[in-house]
């Protein structure tokens, strides 16, 4: 098996439906232009309230690709 070498970036996706598709909003978009998506860490998850209801959910990511052999 050949070892493999990640990148690590941090990504926040945003969503007014739920922490789910915050994620999904997230690793659509960054795997739009970057190859090789891997895994995901969720770092934190926060919204917004109004009126005692949540509005809007925002969530903090760290992602990994694999690094093309050169």
């Amino acid at each position: 098996m050949a070892e493999h070498v990640f990148k690590v970036i941090e990504l926040v996706g945003t969503s007014k439906e739920s922490v789910s598709d915050a994620i999904d909003v997230a690793v659509r978009r960054a795997a739009e232009t970057i190859r090789n998506l891997r895994w995901f860490e969720v770092v934190s998850t926060r919204g917004d309230i109004a009126d005692g209801k949540v509005l809007h959910y925002q969530v903090t990511l760290k992602v990994g690709f694999t690094l093309e052999a050169s």
